[in-house]
Protein backbone atom coordinates (compact mmCIF):
# COMPACT_ATOMS: atom_id res chain seq x y z
CA UNK A 1 0.00 0.00 0.00
CA UNK A 2 1.05 3.77 -0.50
CA UNK A 3 -0.34 5.77 2.09
CA UNK A 4 -0.53 9.97 1.56
CA UNK A 5 -1.75 13.20 2.83
CA UNK A 6 -3.69 15.33 1.03
CA UNK A 7 -4.72 18.75 2.25
CA UNK A 8 -3.17 22.34 3.17
CA UNK A 9 -0.56 22.08 5.60
CA UNK A 10 -2.13 21.18 8.68
CA UNK A 11 -5.77 20.44 7.37
CA UNK A 12 -4.17 16.70 5.75
CA UNK A 13 -6.96 14.07 5.22
CA UNK A 14 -5.54 10.44 4.60
CA UNK A 15 -5.69 8.76 2.13
CA UNK A 16 -4.33 5.49 0.21
CA UNK A 17 -3.52 4.74 -3.46
CA UNK A 18 -3.48 1.69 -4.59
CA UNK A 19 -1.91 -0.51 -7.47
CA UNK A 20 -4.32 0.79 -9.99
CA UNK A 21 -3.39 3.99 -9.50
CA UNK A 22 -6.17 5.31 -7.79
CA UNK A 23 -6.43 7.29 -4.14
CA UNK A 24 -9.25 6.52 -1.68
CA UNK A 25 -10.66 8.76 1.26
CA UNK A 26 -8.96 6.72 4.57
CA UNK A 27 -11.02 9.14 7.47
CA UNK A 28 -13.77 6.43 7.77
CA UNK A 29 -10.26 4.73 8.88
CA UNK A 30 -8.22 6.82 10.88
CA UNK A 31 -8.10 10.63 11.33
CA UNK A 32 -4.26 10.40 10.85
CA UNK A 33 -1.72 8.46 9.86
CA UNK A 34 0.74 9.13 12.95
CA UNK A 35 2.47 6.86 15.22
CA UNK A 36 -0.32 5.79 17.11
CA UNK A 37 -2.23 4.69 13.95
CA UNK A 38 0.75 2.52 13.36
CA UNK A 39 1.01 1.12 16.78
CA UNK A 40 -2.37 0.15 17.31
CA UNK A 41 -2.61 -1.68 14.22
CA UNK A 42 -3.44 1.02 11.49
CA UNK A 43 -1.85 -0.84 8.80
CA UNK A 44 -4.22 -4.02 8.85
CA UNK A 45 -7.47 -1.68 9.06
CA UNK A 46 -6.49 0.13 5.97
CA UNK A 47 -5.81 -2.88 3.99
CA UNK A 48 -9.44 -4.71 5.55
CA UNK A 49 -11.02 -1.28 4.23
CA UNK A 50 -9.62 -1.74 0.75
CA UNK A 51 -10.34 -5.34 -0.07
CA UNK A 52 -14.00 -4.98 1.56
CA UNK A 53 -14.48 -1.93 -1.00
CA UNK A 54 -15.28 0.63 1.59
CA UNK A 55 -13.55 3.66 0.94
CA UNK A 56 -14.77 6.60 -1.12
CA UNK A 57 -12.53 7.50 -4.33
CA UNK A 58 -10.82 10.89 -3.72
CA UNK A 59 -9.50 12.92 -7.09
CA UNK A 60 -6.28 13.85 -5.71
CA UNK A 61 -5.84 16.41 -8.88
CA UNK A 62 -4.49 19.94 -7.30
CA UNK A 63 -4.39 18.83 -3.87
CA UNK A 64 -1.34 19.27 -2.25
CA UNK A 65 0.41 16.39 -1.10
CA UNK A 66 1.50 16.92 2.14
CA UNK A 67 4.66 14.25 4.64
CA UNK A 68 3.03 11.07 4.54
CA UNK A 69 3.54 10.71 8.07
CA UNK A 70 2.51 13.65 10.40
CA UNK A 71 3.98 14.68 13.43
CA UNK A 72 7.23 12.03 13.46
CA UNK A 73 8.80 12.17 17.22
CA UNK A 74 12.10 11.66 16.33
CA UNK A 75 14.13 12.27 13.03
CA UNK A 76 17.42 9.96 13.23
CA UNK A 77 19.98 10.63 10.44
CA UNK A 78 22.65 8.72 9.75
CA UNK A 79 25.68 10.56 8.12
CA UNK A 80 28.56 9.42 5.60
CA UNK A 81 26.82 5.70 5.04
CA UNK A 82 27.98 5.46 1.52
CA UNK A 83 31.42 4.40 1.06
CA UNK A 84 31.90 6.86 -1.82
CA UNK A 85 29.86 9.79 -0.12
CA UNK A 86 32.32 9.45 2.76
CA UNK A 87 35.19 9.90 0.13
CA UNK A 88 34.04 12.68 -1.37
CA UNK A 89 33.94 14.61 1.19
CA UNK A 90 37.24 13.42 2.66
CA UNK A 91 35.76 11.40 5.70
CA UNK A 92 37.04 8.34 6.57
CA UNK A 93 34.94 5.48 6.31
CA UNK A 94 33.26 4.91 9.78
CA UNK A 95 33.73 1.85 11.67
CA UNK A 96 30.17 2.64 13.56
CA UNK A 97 26.91 4.17 12.10
CA UNK A 98 27.76 8.17 12.44
CA UNK A 99 23.90 9.15 14.13
CA UNK A 100 23.04 12.56 14.50
CA UNK A 101 19.19 14.14 14.61
CA UNK A 102 17.02 16.87 13.19
CA UNK A 103 14.45 18.21 14.14
CA UNK A 104 11.16 16.67 13.30
CA UNK A 105 9.41 20.50 12.98
CA UNK A 106 11.68 20.05 9.34
CA UNK A 107 9.64 17.31 7.79
CA UNK A 108 7.55 18.80 5.01
CA UNK A 109 5.99 17.82 1.49
CA UNK A 110 7.32 16.49 -1.41
CA UNK A 111 6.66 19.33 -3.08
CA UNK A 112 6.65 22.30 -0.74
CA UNK A 113 9.07 25.28 -1.25
CA UNK A 114 11.97 24.83 0.49
CA UNK A 115 13.43 27.82 2.61
CA UNK A 116 16.98 28.86 2.13
CA UNK A 117 18.18 30.26 5.91
CA UNK A 118 18.89 34.06 5.69
CA UNK A 119 22.63 34.58 6.20
CA UNK A 120 22.99 30.82 4.11
CA UNK A 121 26.22 30.72 1.43
CA UNK A 122 25.99 26.63 0.93
CA UNK A 123 22.66 25.18 0.97
CA UNK A 124 22.73 21.63 -0.21
CA UNK A 125 20.66 18.67 -1.15
CA UNK A 126 20.58 14.76 0.16
CA UNK A 127 18.45 12.10 -1.68
CA UNK A 128 17.97 9.24 0.86
CA UNK A 129 15.70 6.27 1.79
CA UNK A 130 13.61 7.07 4.58
CA UNK A 131 12.71 4.30 7.18
CA UNK A 132 9.51 4.88 9.03
CA UNK A 133 9.28 2.99 12.78
CA UNK A 134 5.99 0.38 12.78
CA UNK A 135 6.52 -0.86 16.37
CA UNK A 136 8.68 -0.10 19.31
CA UNK A 137 12.37 -1.00 19.05
CA UNK A 138 13.84 -1.66 22.05
CA UNK A 139 16.99 -3.59 22.48
CA UNK A 140 17.02 -4.98 19.44
CA UNK A 141 19.67 -8.06 18.84
CA UNK A 142 20.03 -8.18 14.95
CA UNK A 143 18.73 -7.00 11.15
CA UNK A 144 16.21 -9.59 11.15
CA UNK A 145 14.27 -8.23 13.69
CA UNK A 146 14.98 -4.49 12.90
CA UNK A 147 13.24 -5.01 9.86
CA UNK A 148 10.10 -6.34 10.95
CA UNK A 149 9.95 -3.02 12.80
CA UNK A 150 9.15 -1.29 10.04
CA UNK A 151 6.56 0.09 8.81
CA UNK A 152 7.50 1.16 5.57
CA UNK A 153 10.11 4.03 3.73
CA UNK A 154 9.77 6.81 1.84
CA UNK A 155 11.89 9.15 0.03
CA UNK A 156 13.28 12.18 2.13
CA UNK A 157 15.39 14.95 0.69
CA UNK A 158 17.88 15.42 3.94
CA UNK A 159 18.56 19.27 3.18
CA UNK A 160 22.10 20.47 4.53
CA UNK A 161 23.38 24.02 5.58
CA UNK A 162 26.84 23.12 5.09
CA UNK A 163 28.18 26.32 7.25
CA UNK A 164 26.25 25.62 10.41
CA UNK A 165 26.71 22.20 9.99
CA UNK A 166 30.61 22.04 9.96
CA UNK A 167 31.99 25.32 10.57
CA UNK A 168 29.33 27.28 13.89
CA UNK A 169 29.13 24.19 16.13
CA UNK A 170 31.04 20.75 16.45
CA UNK A 171 27.47 18.69 16.11
CA UNK A 172 25.51 19.04 12.75
CA UNK A 173 22.22 19.66 13.76
CA UNK A 174 22.50 23.35 13.25
CA UNK A 175 22.92 23.26 9.79
CA UNK A 176 20.19 20.25 9.42
CA UNK A 177 17.71 21.69 11.30
CA UNK A 178 16.29 24.73 9.43
CA UNK A 179 12.52 25.28 8.59
CA UNK A 180 11.86 22.84 5.86
CA UNK A 181 15.04 21.13 5.31
CA UNK A 182 13.01 17.46 5.21
CA UNK A 183 11.19 16.79 2.53
CA UNK A 184 9.38 13.55 3.05
CA UNK A 185 7.25 11.22 0.93
CA UNK A 186 4.97 11.49 -1.44
CA UNK A 187 4.48 8.10 0.12
CA UNK A 188 4.43 5.42 2.74
CA UNK A 189 5.02 2.60 0.73
CA UNK A 190 4.39 -0.18 3.15
CA UNK A 191 7.49 -2.81 3.91
CA UNK A 192 5.92 -5.54 1.86
CA UNK A 193 5.85 -3.75 -0.84
CA UNK A 194 9.42 -3.68 -0.93
CA UNK A 195 11.19 -6.63 -1.82
CA UNK A 196 14.77 -5.64 -0.92
CA UNK A 197 15.32 -2.47 0.72
CA UNK A 198 18.91 -2.91 -0.07
CA UNK A 199 18.10 -2.96 -4.46
CA UNK A 200 16.90 0.24 -4.99
CA UNK A 201 18.54 3.06 -6.95
CA UNK A 202 18.36 6.77 -5.75
CA UNK A 203 18.40 9.79 -8.38
CA UNK A 204 18.67 13.72 -7.53
CA UNK A 205 18.62 16.25 -10.21
CA UNK A 206 19.45 20.18 -9.52
CA UNK A 207 17.88 22.45 -12.27
CA UNK A 208 17.69 19.26 -14.60
CA UNK A 209 21.03 18.65 -14.00
CA UNK A 210 22.35 14.99 -12.63
CA UNK A 211 23.63 15.44 -9.32
CA UNK A 212 23.47 12.11 -7.61
CA UNK A 213 22.75 8.93 -8.84
CA UNK A 214 23.23 5.26 -6.38
CA UNK A 215 22.14 2.45 -5.16
CA UNK A 216 20.61 1.33 -1.21
CA UNK A 217 23.45 -1.85 -1.96
CA UNK A 218 26.25 0.63 -1.52
CA UNK A 219 25.25 1.40 1.78
CA UNK A 220 28.23 0.92 4.27
CA UNK A 221 25.49 -0.13 7.29
CA UNK A 222 22.25 -1.55 6.22
CA UNK A 223 18.67 -0.99 6.70
CA UNK A 224 17.63 -3.73 9.30
CA UNK A 225 21.26 -3.06 10.97
CA UNK A 226 20.48 0.58 11.53
CA UNK A 227 16.96 -0.03 13.12
CA UNK A 228 18.79 -2.72 15.85
CA UNK A 229 21.71 -0.53 16.42
CA UNK A 230 19.58 2.37 16.81
CA UNK A 231 16.89 0.37 19.50
CA UNK A 232 20.30 -0.08 21.77
CA UNK A 233 21.15 3.59 22.11
CA UNK A 234 17.15 5.16 22.14
CA UNK A 235 13.88 3.56 21.44
CA UNK A 236 12.55 3.86 18.57
CA UNK A 237 8.62 4.74 18.66
CA UNK A 238 5.98 4.32 15.90
CA UNK A 239 6.05 7.29 13.61
CA UNK A 240 9.50 7.74 14.26
CA UNK A 241 11.67 8.18 10.69
CA UNK A 242 15.61 7.13 9.91
CA UNK A 243 17.44 8.97 7.02
CA UNK A 244 19.09 6.24 6.31
CA UNK A 245 22.50 8.57 3.84
CA UNK A 246 23.09 9.76 1.05
CA UNK A 247 25.05 8.52 -2.21
CA UNK A 248 28.17 10.47 -3.51
CA UNK A 249 27.32 13.92 -5.49
CA UNK A 250 26.45 16.55 -3.26
CA UNK A 251 27.51 19.69 -4.01
CA UNK A 252 29.95 19.50 -0.64
CA UNK A 253 31.89 16.75 -2.58
CA UNK A 254 31.94 18.31 -5.96
CA UNK A 255 34.38 21.25 -6.12
CA UNK A 256 33.23 24.35 -7.62
CA UNK A 257 29.78 22.97 -8.09
CA UNK A 258 27.18 25.75 -7.00
CA UNK A 259 25.24 25.27 -3.59
CA UNK A 260 21.64 26.53 -3.61
CA UNK A 261 19.96 29.67 -4.71
CA UNK A 262 16.72 31.25 -4.41
CA UNK A 263 14.91 29.77 -7.73
CA UNK A 264 16.39 26.73 -8.05
CA UNK A 265 14.89 23.26 -8.19
CA UNK A 266 15.57 20.28 -7.01
CA UNK A 267 13.97 16.84 -8.38
CA UNK A 268 14.69 13.64 -6.60
CA UNK A 269 13.35 9.85 -6.86
CA UNK A 270 13.70 6.58 -5.63
CA UNK A 271 13.02 3.41 -7.31
CA UNK A 272 9.07 2.21 -6.02
CA UNK A 273 8.46 5.28 -3.93
CA UNK A 274 8.02 7.71 -6.36
CA UNK A 275 9.65 11.33 -6.80
CA UNK A 276 9.70 14.63 -5.59
CA UNK A 277 10.50 18.13 -6.64
CA UNK A 278 11.43 21.24 -4.79
CA UNK A 279 11.59 25.42 -5.15
CA UNK A 280 14.18 26.95 -3.32
CA UNK A 281 13.13 30.76 -2.06
CA UNK A 282 14.83 32.78 0.38
CA UNK A 283 13.71 32.59 4.05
Amino acid sequence: MKLMRLGAPGAERPAVRTDDGRVWDLTPVTGEIDGAFLASGGLDRVRAAVEEGALAEVDPLGLRVGAPVARPGKVVCIGLNYRDHAEETGAPVPPRPVVFMKDPGTVVGPYDDVLIPRGSARTDWEVELAVVVGRRARYLENPEEGLRHIAGYAISNDVSEREFQLDYSPQWDLGKSCETFNPLGPWLVTADEIDDPQDLALHLTVNGVPRQRGSTRDMIFQVGHLVAYLSNYMVLEPGDVINTGTPAGVALGLPGTPYLRPGDTVELSIDGLGDQRQSFAQA
